[in-house]
């Protein structure tokens, strides 16, 4: 005999699934941000460089 289902617990496989998935996209996002904030601070450090340098 097969069994019953058992919904709570694919429920929160989903539930997991989802908050797995959202924590992934978090972690791009903030790496993304954290490129582009070092990215920013090379250009400021080397702003002033460029302009003593003409």
């Amino acid at each position: 005999m097969a069994f019953k289902p058992n919904y709570g617990m694919q429920r929160n496989d989903r539930n997991r699934a989802a908050q797995a998935r959202s924590e992934e996209k978090k972690r791009k996002r903030e790496e993304k941000s954290a490129q582009r904030k070092a990215d920013r601070i090379g250009e400021i450090n080397s702003s002033p460089d460029d302009a003593k340098a003409k």
